[in-house]
């Protein structure tokens, strides 16, 4: 993979604002590989990412942020500089279901995702040969359905202890606490087996055969406070009929989830997802 640094922005939308950025960069002899744009007309608000290559630039990181600050202040902007060497840490949970995780730990050995996972933590013992034949720590954590509280508060401290940057949960079928997603909001990442926001919560494709829909899918999203309702990421679909039985309906939607939540975690590592209050600007 290439060394670049993305500047990401996002701000105010304004007259100037891609001209100043370029200016920018071509003063410290940065050489674009990427950019993307998009202004929100109903929020008036102005995205932006610019991937650089880092041995095209006179100077480092740190002296790239410290000589961009003044213009992020002139146009009120969030902003990041992101080292695209610097692998972030994944901690990914789950639970019983084996096609989510199977699919990322594939993904990862093969180098499609570019990340480190430190760990994964399960309420289930049956993933442990799989997460360890691929040389990573697996964390057993049950949980007790009369008191989840100390589960979930081991869980925490586990992904403290790895040093998580992101959490995926990858079909982990445990409803995250409020300071949780707190705590890692914009950076927990969820699939949910169905085409958010239809059916949401449990058992959904059960409520997708009862109403006899012909398109199933999935959603990959940030997890927020309020249940399955966070900012979505990706999307999908699969069409089905009258023919197909509910456990048509789960194996179908199970390649559907298994690619979107692909495709939604290397988006993040990508820092190709901006969040704008509930919703999300992606640049694929």
């Amino acid at each position: 993979m290439e060394h670049t640094y993305r500047l990401i922005t996002h701000c105010p939308d304004q007259v100037g604002i891609v001209a100043r950025v370029s200016q920018f960069v071509a003063e410290h002899g940065g050489w674009l590989t990427e950019a993307n744009y998009h202004a929100d007309a109903e929020s008036n608000w102005f995205f932006m990412r610019n991937e650089i290559k880092a041995d095209s630039l006179t100077m480092g990181a740190d002296a790239v942020r410290e000589a961009f600050r003044p213009i992020a202040e002139e146009y009120g902007m969030n902003w990041e500089l992101v080292d695209s060497a610097k692998r972030r840490r994944v901690v990914i949970l789950a639970s019983h279901a084996s096609h989510c995780i199977a699919d990322l730990l594939h993904r990862w050995h093969s180098d499609e995702l570019y990340c480190d996972i430190p760990c994964v933590i399960s309420n289930h013992e049956n993933l442990r040969s799989m997460v360890e034949w691929h040389g990573i720590p697996f964390e057993y954590v049950p949980v007790d359905p009369a008191n989840k509280a100390p589960a979930h508060a081991r869980v925490q401290q586990l992904t403290a202890k790895y040093q998580a940057d992101c959490v995926v949960l990858a079909r982990y079928m445990q409803i995250i606490p409020a300071e949780f997603c707190r705590a890692y909001a914009g950076r927990m990442i969820n699939i949910h087996h169905s085409f958010l926001p239809s059916f949401i919560g449990a058992n959904p494709y059960q409520k997708a055969f009862d109403r006899g829909v012909k398109l199933i899918g999935a959603t990959s999203h940030y997890v927020t406070e309020q249940l399955d309702e966070g900012p979505i990421i990706e999307q999908d679909v699969i069409r089905v009929s009258h023919r197909h039985s509910k456990e048509d309906l789960v194996r179908l939607g199970k390649d559907v989830e298994k690619a979107v939540l692909a495709r939604a975690l290397r988006n993040h590592l990508e820092d190709r997802v901006l969040v704008h209050g509930n919703k999300t600007v992606v640049f694929d």
